[in-house]
């Protein structure tokens, strides 16, 4: 099974040579993983220790980050390897300052995993949430090289649990431990004889903590909210399908204003917004310190700031709950304002936690939104008390980066 493995791999990285020349993300992994190799000659300090993080994509490194930074801090002695697998996380983080060397991952064949760990020559591995490389996994144990999972979850439809996924498990047992979100992480890896796990958590509630410490000041956003000083609803990352529900809403009540922070900021989306808004709207791009306080409604035309803009909200629309799932949840509960989506968010623990606890709310359609805002509008105690509930949940569920840190072999200087 290991050879079939290895041979779809080889065919894998085939389909994505070919897919290069008209597929710009193809492209750029293919090209990526061709510069790693002179990256790691060039780069890596051959007196250092290196840690090396894996993370996927962007959110992997968000879970990554708290412990890669912290690491840093207490454990200067060590250097920080990152690797990602996809473009959409390499592009934006390949200069983060808190990593000494960042570069793709090879595919997990076995020539381009030996050039690599012989390269990289890394004293520890952590493996962040997902991608459980067979390959690199086997070879980092005949290493003896210390391997971590961080941030694991785990369900019963994985390859790992069904009846022909024996091979592939061993994969788990290359691990020296894993650390997972959820005791049902660890009951399910129990069943199947894999015993070295400690339930730790998400490191993205540190994360979200650190962000709200370090959260910027927005001055043409902070006239918008102030104007007026009327209830206001933050949409992030919203999709079509979110507009379709919230936007009629917003255009009916004018006891409240909305600031659109959309997953896509492309010309298109943007007038497709500007088009549905019956009421006075602006980008943030088009902003003066005169042009904000007769404006209703911000549409946010610029990436990275959503973590900042939840601040000034009261209530927070999560998107992407009438598409493939929800988008962070946490990044609007640290805080302490109710947080809303739509229907899929299943595979989201936080979201469900939120539900079971009163500080998440979930519709299926536009009338159960309708019935959800009008109460969070009209019934401030109930709006507040569902604030603190999320708030309490975020502070509740913190402190997972020193509880991995403690069982991490790492020696102070």
């Amino acid at each position: 099974m290991r050879l079939l493995y290895t041979l779809a791999l080889h065919l894998y990285a085939l389909l994505i040579e070919v897919a290069s020349f008209f597929n710009k993300k193809a492209r750029m992994t293919r090209w990526g993983q061709w510069h790693t190799n002179g990256i790691l000659r060039d780069k890596i300090d051959r007196q250092a220790k290196y840690i090396w993080f894996h993370a996927a994509s962007l959110g992997e490194f968000e879970q990554g980050r708290p412990i890669m930074e912290t690491i840093r801090k207490r454990y200067p002695q060590y250097k920080i390897l990152l690797t990602f697998f996809s473009p959409s996380g390499y592009e934006v983080r390949k200069n983060y300052d808190g990593a000494d060397v960042i570069c793709y991952l090879p595919f997990d064949t076995p020539f381009k995993v030996f050039k690599f760990l012989h390269l990289a020559n890394p004293a520890m591995a952590i493996f962040i949430k997902y991608e459980f490389w067979y390959n690199y996994l086997a070879e980092l144990k005949r290493r003896n090289i210390p391997t971590y999972l961080v941030c694991g979850i785990f369900r019963r439809d994985q390859l790992f649990f069904k009846w022909y996924g024996g091979w592939y498990r061993k994969a788990l047992q290359c691990f020296d431990r894993l650390f997972v979100q959820d005791e049902a992480s660890a009951r399910l890896l129990a069943e199947f004889e894999i015993e070295n796990v400690s339930v730790c958590g998400d490191t993205r509630f540190d994360r979200v903590l650190e962000v709200k410490r370090q959260a910027h000041f927005l001055s043409a956003i902070e006239k918008f909210v102030s104007a007026g000083e009327l209830l206001v609803v933050v949409a992030g990352s919203s999709w079509p399908q979110d507009e379709e529900v919230f936007i009629p809403y917003f255009n009916e009540h004018t006891g409240m204003k909305l600031i659109i922070a959309p997953h896509e900021i492309h010309r298109e989306h943007l007038m497709d917004i500007e088009s549905k808004l019956m009421r006075p709207s602006i980008r943030l791009s088009e902003t003066n310190e005169q042009s904000v306080t007769d404006k209703d409604c911000m549409i946010i035309d610029s990436f990275g700031l959503l973590s900042s803009i939840y601040r000034y909200g009261h209530i927070a629309y999560i998107g992407g709950g009438f598409g493939k799932g929800i988008h962070n949840t946490l990044e609007a509960a640290v805080y302490g304002i109710p947080v809303m989506f739509g229907p899929n968010y299943q595979k989201f623990r936080e979201a469900k936690e939120l539900i079971l606890a009163g500080g998440g709310l979930s519709f299926t359609n536009e009338r159960d939104f309708k019935t959800l805002m009008d109460r969070l509008i009209d019934d401030t105690e109930y709006r507040q008390k569902a604030g603190h509930i999320v708030s309490d949940y975020v502070q509740q569920n913190s402190g997972v980066t020193e509880k991995i840190l403690q069982e991490l072999p790492l020696v102070s200087r």
